[in-house]
């Protein structure tokens, strides 16, 4: 497992998924994904069907459309995992 996956899966609920790491997110009636790849050292938000939407599927979230609390808690993440946070702003 590359290094900076292995010190973002030691933060709250992140996950090692290849050459990504991957946290779930929930707030109000919206559901999130967050991915990191190391390797691009780029971070991508995905909207998550809810409960109420299981015929839903996941599909990317521009970063003006994701609540700056989850982005600021992503960037936290980063940082404590010895990742520069403003990987997160990075565009694709």
């Amino acid at each position: 497992m590359r290094e900076p996956i292995a010190a973002l899966v030691r933060q709250e609920g992140w996950r090692a998924e290849g050459a990504a790491a991957r946290v779930h997110y929930e707030g109000g009636r919206d559901r999130y994904a967050v991915e990191f790849y190391a390797e691009t050292g780029h971070v991508l938000y995905w909207s998550v069907p809810t409960d109420d939407d299981e015929g839903g599927t996941a599909a990317p979230v521009p970063r003006d459309g994701v609540p700056d609390p989850l982005r600021r808690r992503v960037r936290g993440d980063l940082d404590e995992a010895g990742i520069d946070p403003a990987v997160e702003r990075r565009d694709l």
